[in-house]
């Protein structure tokens, strides 16, 4: 059997993205730039084979980012709970600015693994729910390609987990807008990382035969 190829889009570019910490506030959608990224995803992954499923969070932006690829393959965008956002807690809505004010910023930059945001979630958290949601759809997709549409924290850290790089360590990973990594799931192998932040060109030849 070929390996399962999970497919990990950060969402489209956003009217907060690099300015804000939205976390999981609903309400927040794709920006005019955004919209037009997502629209070029198609075209991207127009010959990627065996793709069989687009998966996205549950949150506007991530949804909207599917959307074209999902109808382009005629596929529904199913959502994925544990592919969302890093739930940021009291922290959500304020600006960078505001957030590296904070007295526990320089532990959410140096120690991530460490950190649990006030009422919010931990990273070791997020990156154990993004874990499981990727071997939930590596098991109903086996030896099939599957798209996971998330935000730019969890992709990170299931990519530092492939890798096996420690959390402290997974803001070393660059993950922009509308960019796709790539993990293949080898049957009773580790995981290898295809691609990290691609964003141009056809990356059918990512997938093994």
């Amino acid at each position: 059997m070929p390996a399962t190829v999970v497919l990990l889009v950060r969402h489209g570019l956003t009217p907060t993205t690099g300015v804000k910490l939205p976390g999981r506030a609903p309400g927040l959608h794709l920006s005019d730039e955004g919209r037009k990224q997502a629209e070029a995803l198609p075209a991207r992954l127009a010959a990627v084979p065996r793709l069989t499923a687009v998966y996205a969070s549950p949150l506007e932006r991530a949804r909207e980012t599917a959307a074209p690829l999902a109808r382009a393959r005629q596929l529904a965008v199913r959502i994925e709970r544990d592919l969302a956002e890093l739930d940021v807690g009291d922290f959500t809505g304020l600006s960078l600015a505001q957030a590296s004010r904070r007295a526990d910023w320089a532990i959410v930059q140096r120690n991530p693994s460490g950190y649990r945001f006030p009422n919010g979630e931990s990273f070791a958290a997020m990156q154990a729910r993004m874990g499981d949601a990727l071997s939930r759809l590596v098991e109903r997709h086996k030896g099939r390609v599957v798209v996971a549409v998330s935000h730019a924290d969890p992709i990170k850290a299931a990519l530092a987990q492939a890798l096996g790089v420690p959390l402290d360590l997974f803001q070393r990973i660059a993950v922009g807008t509308a960019s796709v990594s790539a993990i293949a799931f080898r049957n009773g192998g580790p995981p290898m990382v295809l691609a990290v932040n691609s964003t141009a060109g056809d990356l059918s030849g990512l997938i093994p035969k």
